[in-house]
C-alpha cells in the first residue's frame, strides 16, 4: 500500500525545516527529502560564521543555528529521507504527486520545493594539478576557524563569503590576504568597509596564477598572483588557501520533472507572494522561489515556508483556516508553554 503524506518538502535547509515545523503545527503528515546526508542546507558551508539577521535571535553560529532549526523542525516528528536526490515529480490521475528519487518513490497530496539555489557544489579554481592540494591546505568550505590560527591565509573571492571570512580570520590568522579579479568587492557594504579598513591585505584586479609546493609534500607554500591592471606578477608565501568563487548549481530536477514548473531566466521558480506556483498543489519556499516581494534572507524564507504550508493546507482541505493559530495559543503547545514559563521563572 502507498504511504501517502499530506506534505512532502524537497530540501532540508532553513526554508524546508521551518516548513516542516509549521506543517506539523497545521496537523499535516509531513516528510522531508534531502539530497545531502544531513539537514541544514547551505548553512553547513559556514558552521562557525555568526548569523545576525534572524529577528529575535541573538547572534548565533551557523552550526548552533542548524541544531536549533533541526530540533524545531522535528517538534512533530516528521519523516526524513536523507541521501535522496529527487529525479522526477509527476501527478497521477487520482491527484497524488509521485516523487521519484535515487532510492525510492514517495507519494504526497502536496509538494513544497525548498531546494535553495539547487544542489550546491563549490566552484573550483581552474589550475592544472591542484586537486592534490584539496586534502591538505586548499579549502572550498571552512568547517573550523581554529585551523587557521597564526597562519598566513590567502582568500580568493570578492562576494559576501570571501569578505566575511577575511573579517573573521583577521583576528585569528597571522596574516590574511584577499584577492579579487574585479575592481570592487561585492559583499555587504558594512563588511566591505570593515575589511578595507582592517589589516587584511586586499588585492583587486588580481587572480591566482600558480601554486608551488616547495617540499613536494602536496602542501601549497607559495602562490603567484597576477594583477591584470598593472600586468605585474608577485609571489606570496602562504600556509592556507580558501577559495570562495561561488557554487556550481545543479537544478536538473526541473529538466527531468514530468511537471512543467514555471521558471524565470535564472532557473528560479517563478511563483507568487503566497508561495504558490503555476502547478496547483506545488508550492515553493526559500531562495528557489522568485516573486516581486522576495526577501533573500533567512528571515524571508521563513515567511515563504509558512505561506507554502498554509496554501497546502487549504489545497487539501478547502474548509480549513487560511493560517495556523499562533503557537502561543495553540493547544499543541499548552503543556510545553507552561514548562518553558516555569523554567524561565527559575532562571530569572
Amino acid at each position: 500500500m502507498k504511504d501517502i503524506y499530506d506534505v512532502t518538502i524537497i530540501g532540508g535547509g532553513p526554508a524546508g525545516l521551518f516548513a516542516s515545523f509549521y506543517s506539523g503545527l497545521r496537523d499535516l503528515k509531513t516528510k522531508i527529502i534531502e539530497y545531502q546526508p544531513y539537514l541544514g542546507g547551505k548553512v553547513h558551508v559556514y558552521p562557525e560564521k555568526m548569523i545576525w539577521d534572524v529577528g529575535g535571535q541573538p547572534p548565533i553560529s551557523g552550526g548552533d543555528f542548524i541544531k536549533q532549526m533541526v530540533q524545531q523542525a522535528q517538534t512533530f516528528k516528521s519523516t526524513v529521507a536523507l541521501n535522496s536526490k529527487v529525479t522526477d515529480i509527476r501527478k497521477e490521475d487520482d491527484g497524488l504527486f509521485v516523487i521519484s528519487t535515487n532510492k525510492q518513490t514517495h507519494y504526497s497530496k502536496t509538494v513544497i520545493v525548498a531546494i535553495g539555489g539547487g544542489i550546491l557544489n563549490p566552484q573550483k579554481l581552474e589550475l592544472d594539478g591542484i586537486d592534490k592540494f584539496e586534502v591538505t591546505n586548499l579549502h572550498y568550505i571552512v568547517p573550523s576557524l581554529q585551523q587557521f590560527k597564526n597562519k598566513r591565509v590567502l582568500i580568493s573571492g570578492g562576494g559576501n563569503a570571501a569578505v566575511d571570512w577575511a573579517n573573521e580570520l583577521e583576528a585569528i590568522a597571522e596574516k590574511v590576504t584577499l584577492v579579487y579579479r574585479s575592481e570592487q568587492l561585492k559583499g555587504h557594504e558594512a563588511e566591505v568597509n570593515k575589511v578595507l579598513s582592517s589589516s587584511v591585505e586586499v588585492h583587486l584586479n588580481t587572480t591566482i596564477e600558480k601554486f608551488v609546493s616547495e617540499h613536494d609534500n602536496d602542501y601549497i607554500n607559495k602562490a603567484l598572483l597576477y594583477n591584470k591592471k598593472s600586468q605585474k606578477e608577485q609571489w606570496h608565501e602562504i600556509d592556507e588557501v580558501i577559495i570562495n568563487h561561488g557554487y556550481v548549481i545543479d537544478r536538473s530536477l526541473f529538466e527531468s520533472s514530468s511537471i512543467n514548473i514555471a521558471l524565470d531566466e535564472y532557473q528560479l521558480i517563478q511563483g507568487n507572494t503566497d508561495s504558490s506556483t503555476n502547478i496547483p498543489g506545488i508550492y515553493a519556499a526559500g531562495d528557489i522561489l522568485k516573486h516581486e516581494s522576495k526577501l533573500h534572507l533567512i528571515a524571508g524564507c521563513f515567511q515563504d515556508a509558512c505561506n507554502a504550508v498554509n496554501k497546502a493546507k487549504q489545497f487539501i482541505d478547502p474548509s480549513s483556516h487560511e493560517r495556523a493559530m499562533v503557537s502561543s495559543h495553540n493547544e499543541k503547545f499548552k503543556d510545553k508553554n507552561k514548562e518553558l514559563l516555569k523554567t524561565q521563572k527559575i532562571l530569572d
